[in-house]
């Protein structure tokens, strides 16, 4: 074994020292190595251009650039917020706790990640990236030289925070471990075998590359911050696909919110919480004071988000968009509207939207009625889920109708169209999801509209969301400031926002409910409550699948409380149709049991077989 150790990890990197045809273009010839590519800028910038590609997820055919990878929807999939619909897929198997070896559906992004970082690092080793000579005008020559290695620096950090993201995790060894961190260029021919660095140093490490990439990246790509710059390098366009300052605040922000979390903060630091909180409010402060006012580029911070529009100013940091397809309305579709139904919403998911007074159902003066569950509900409910009998409008015009959910499992007309059960194609749980479809797409017809899709990375109401949970952590009370703006005023931006469809939610200036949670002044209570809005804010983006890990404890089976929040059985509505045409509602029906092992997921078996100094999560033992 010990002569094989040419880690897969690195072995795209063979590709990039032989010949760099594969990373680098344009290859005229394809006769350039690793020494010789350095007098071609173009090649130069394009190894960051090819780190900027390898964000889309990896392996997965038409969706490059959209919320339909391991990243959004189908990580809901291993959390109380969806079922997938194909009990074969990976992610549902690890849902089940039926996961393989050879089925791993991380080890793809350990893979990535790493050939990723090496890339960076090939730009980075010496200043060899920097010293490249980009343009003749030494003015413009410096700027995108400048640009270039903070941008390096910028993708450094954000694989290496998704590698501790995915793979960070108490090992087997008893401590608390991160990734094998790798700053130099790696010959994949020699023998290889690194460990784990510890949690808190990948954390350090993630840091030291953020903050040197802000030594070097401008503020924002934005036309109007540079008015007397003729360069077209930070000129010309928003670049929300691109690295700048913004974005790095956003990983910062990302990284100490997690670091200051329960599992990874046992002591309590407050320090971690008031960092998470102090870059969340730069960015939140950067939309409302800049976006907002200078770059007519029309933020608002009640406006709808817009999921079709790649310059949509609620974007922080995105993919580049893809146009030209509709694979997002057949991923949610369900098959009687011709689509794949391939993931369902739970009704966990769908009792945590309130109702339209903005109570939560089991308040006592909600006005929830179990036997009309859809009526009078939050009105953000309305545009992330499709439920029985609700009419698809095209682009929300009632006059335009395109189809009825028909979600019943049993009645006077059988099972309707759209009921789990009936095709494989539709959803286990009665539910499908609503948001990010393009409300225009309708295959019968005889054109085919679509819409562009991006994948928004980072988004301005991530970050209200992360202020209002570190902050009302320092504060220890959602009415206290920190940095000029309360907990409960953060959160008041997120329910007086327009909804996904640009329906007007019901508590724009009263909002009774939260005046209520924020008035106790008791901050665990509203700790609670936000999670709830970030649950509801967030569904299907994939990020809830890491925020249930860090807000619990406790590693092994007994330990701590996270057992019993990653483990609960989800449900969905199992729905009669009677005779007099009206429906009945069992909204327990039990879906899926969840038999997760571990918080953690596991390392890569093959990584384990190949260096023998890697440590493996505790809750695998079979997989050493």
């Amino acid at each position: 074994m010990k002569t094989k150790k040419r880690i897969i990890l690195f072995g795209a990197l063979i590709l990039l020292i032989s010949s760099c045809k594969d990373y680098l273009e344009p290859w005229p010839n394809g006769n350039y190595d690793n020494e010789n590519i350095w007098e071609y800028q173009d090649m130069v910038q394009g190894i960051i251009n090819r780190c900027y590609d390898n964000i889309a997820a990896p392996g997965i055919a038409n969706s490059q650039r959209c919320y339909n990878d391991n990243e959004g929807a189908f990580l809901d999939g291993v959390t109380d917020d969806a079922v997938i619909t194909n009990t074969a897929h990976a992610l549902r198997r690890y849902a089940v706790n039926a996961l393989t070896t050879s089925n791993d559906p991380f080890a793809t992004y350990w893979d990535r990640n790493y050939r990723t970082i090496s890339q960076c690092n090939i730009f980075l080793k010496d200043r060899r990236g920097y010293n490249t000579r980009f343009m003749v005008k030494a003015v413009y020559n410096d700027q995108v030289r400048k640009r270039l290695q903070g941008e390096a620096f910028a993708l450094r950090a954000y694989f290496e925070w998704d590698l501790l993201q995915r793979f960070g995790g108490k090992g087997t060894d008893g401590k608390m471990l991160g990734f094998p961190i790798i700053t130099d260029v790696i010959d994949p021919y020699s023998e290889i075998n690194y460990a784990r660095n510890t949690y808190d140093e990948c954390i350090a490490q993630i840091i030291k590359d953020c903050d040197s990439a802000l030594f070097y990246l401008p503020l924002a790509y934005r036309d109007f911050l540079y008015p007397a710059n003729t360069d077209l390098t930070y000129l010309g366009g928003k670049f929300w696909n691109r690295f700048d300052d913004t974005g790095v605040w956003a990983i910062k922000a990302n990284v100490y919110l997690t670091w200051a979390s329960p599992r990874f903060n046992p002591a309590g630091d407050i320090a971690r919480w008031d960092s998470a909180a102090r870059y969340a409010k730069k960015l939140i402060d950067f939309k409302l004071n800049v976006d907002q006012i200078s770059s007519g580029s029309s933020f608002r911070p009640t406006g709808k988000v817009d999921w079709f529009n790649p310059n949509s100013p609620e974007i922080v940091f995105s993919t580049r968009y893809i146009t030209g397809q509709t694979y997002m309305e057949r991923l949610f579709y369900p098959g009687g509207f011709q689509g794949n139904g391939e993931i369902g919403a739970t009704q966990e998911l769908v009792n945590s939207f309130g109702m339209a007074n903005g109570y939560p159902i089991d308040h006592e003066l909600s006005g929830y009625d179990p036997d009309d569950p859809y009526k009078d509900r939050d009105p953000r409910f309305y545009s992330v889920i499709f439920h029985n009998a609700r009419k698809a409008n095209r682009l929300e015009d009632v006059k335009k109708p395109m189809y009825t959910f028909e979600n019943w499992n049993e009645g006077i007309s059988g099972k309707g169209k759209d009921a789990a059960g009936s095709r494989s194609d539709n959803s286990r749980t009665n539910y499908h999801i609503k948001k990010y479809v393009y409300m225009d797409v309708n295959w019968s017809d005889a054109s085919v509209k679509n819409a562009p899709h991006s994948k928004f990375i980072y988004r301005w109401a991530h970050f209200v969301l992360a202020f209002a949970e570190a902050a009302n952590r320092v504060t220890k009370d959602p009415n206290t400031a920190l940095y000029g703006l309360t907990p409960k005023a953060a959160i008041k931006y997120m329910r007086a926002r327009n909804t996904y469809d640009n329906a007007v939610p019901g508590f724009k200036s009263a909002d009774p409910y939260l005046d209520e949670i924020a008035s106790t002044g008791n901050w665990e209570d509203f700790e609670n409550f936000v999670r709830n809005e970030r649950r509801i804010e967030t569904c299907f983006e994939g990020m809830r699948f890491y925020d249930l890990r860090r807000w619990t404890t406790g590693d092994a089976p007994g330990q701590g409380n996270w057992e019993s929040v990653i483990n609960q059985p989800v449900h969905g509505a199992y729905i009669t149709e009677t005779a007099a045409g009206e429906y009945e509602y069992d909204l327990n029906w039990q879906v899926e049991e969840r038999k997760l092992p571990s918080p953690y997921n596991p390392i890569p078996y093959y990584e384990i077989l190949r260096m023998d100094k890697l440590v493996q999560n505790v809750g695998w033992p079979t997989w050493n």
